[in-house]
């Protein structure tokens, strides 16, 4: 799956799993690396999505569609 693709749930996971396994340790300066610029990549993506679903809020909420969204079927 391209990352341009990738959800946020499943770049948040991966991000998850590259945290714990920089945590644990035994890895190369090599392999340190490039899980850390892999996490800063997908950082920045799940921080874009969040920004995104965000102003996709506010403009719900400015356009009065909250009401809407609120309402029980």
């Amino acid at each position: 799956m391209a990352d341009e693709e990738l959800t946020f749930e499943a770049g948040y996971a991966e991000l998850e799993e590259l945290v714990a396994r920089l945590q644990e340790g035994g890895l190369s300066l090599e392999e340190s690396l490039a899980l850390f610029e892999r996490g800063m990549l997908l950082g920045r993506q799940c921080s874009a999505q969040l920004e995104q679903a965000e102003l996709r809020v506010r403009q719900l909420l400015a356009d009065g569609r909250s009401e809407d969204a609120a309402t029980p079927l």
